[in-house]
């Protein structure tokens, strides 16, 4: 296992992808060390939500700001491919900031996680644990 989350947050994000559909949903992935153990969900605010997304940038600054004042760190991101595959897109690439975070890319019941690196996204594993 590279990563662990909590059952609640892999059903949290697939809910929020269902609910979505047809656009794509985003959210924040929190947590400590290797553990997600909250996803945040947030307004896409892209103008084409149908097949990209941005988080609303309102969502990304409160949550950097709770985990500097001794909140959940910001492991990551999630967001859904509403009828593609759950692999990193080429417009997720050419946003990807490669600082080692996670992405979730969530779908059809199902999601892959991914370590965005300087040189490209790297699969992980992970185990999804009960609290």
């Amino acid at each position: 296992m590279e990563i662990g989350l909590t059952s609640d947050v892999m059903e949290q994000m697939l809910a929020a992808a269902t609910a979505a559909h047809p656009q794509e949903c985003c959210g924040l992935l929190l947590g400590s060390g290797v553990q997600i153990t909250q996803s945040q969900p947030a307004r896409n605010v892209h103008q084409a939500p149908e097949t990209h997304f941005e988080i609303d940038p309102q969502t990304l600054v409160d949550a950097h700001r709770a985990a500097r004042d001794g909140g959940l760190q910001v492991l990551g991101y999630y967001h859904s491919h509403p009828t593609g595959a759950l692999l990193p897109s080429p417009t997720d690439r050419a946003m990807a900031a490669g600082d080692g975070r996670i992405w979730a890319i969530v779908g059809r019941g199902s999601a892959r996680f991914w370590r965005d690196k300087p040189d490209g996204f790297e699969a992980l594993s992970y185990e999804v644990f009960e609290v």
